[in-house]
């Protein structure tokens, strides 16, 4: 499948690496976006893990991002950046099968939910609504107020699959890759990607 990976601002950027990693594992053509917003929050999850991240230059980053999910950039179809709005995948004649957002910021899910294109992020997921093509959203946040609430119902009425952040534990899980893994599978099983991420519910 053809696909584009946001990822924004929100704290977890965990999830939108080991998503990438399912994807890119699976042989899809996967196009990979960094916001600047998430950029300054892996600076500051690199940091808490150990890494010096907080004075390094954006491609030092993601690199040092990519080394830890044990991806090869090389492996995507394309990384863009998020200012290149002029990018092919800013129309819906790109012909995307699926969208994500991973982890997606509150901003970001206010921007979308209002039709407003502040960065190619933004745009692409605008494009995957109004051509009525697969999006998903991985909101991380919490406490909810209403305003975030009322902005995931708007993409949800818009035909967007919403999978907050949120783990389930039936599955046993051992490690906090675990926990991850149970929502990543969540947001392929929106856009109906095989996968086995996790221990699937048998019954009691």
């Amino acid at each position: 499948m053809k696909i584009f990976v946001g990822i924004s601002g929100a704290s977890g950027s965990i999830y939108g690496g080991r998503l990438l990693k399912a994807l890119m594992d699976g042989g899809h053509d996967v196009t990979a976006c960094f916001s600047d917003g998430a950029v300054e929050v892996i600076r500051q999850e690199e940091q808490a893990a150990g890494l010096e991240m907080l004075t390094a230059p954006r491609e030092m980053v993601l690199e040092s991002f990519f080394d830890r999910h044990g991806l090869d950039p090389h492996g995507l179809a394309e990384l863009v950046l998020p200012e290149s709005m002029g990018s092919t995948f800013a129309s819906g004649s790109a012909l995307l099968e699926a969208a994500f957002v991973c982890p997606c910021s509150m901003s970001s899910v206010g921007s979308i939910a209002a039709g407003v294109t502040r960065n190619l992020i933004h745009r692409v997921a605008d494009v995957m609504l109004k051509e009525g093509r697969p999006l998903v959203v991985v909101p991380r946040e919490t406490p909810l107020s209403l305003v975030h609430l009322r902005n995931l119902l708007t993409l949800k009425e818009a035909g967007a699959g919403v999978v907050p952040a949120m783990p389930g534990f039936y599955h046993n899980p051992g490690t906090i890759e675990d926990l991850v893994d149970f929502v990543v599978s969540k947001a392929l099983d929106v856009v109906g990607i095989g996968n086995d991420l996790f221990r699937r519910w048998e019954g009691s």
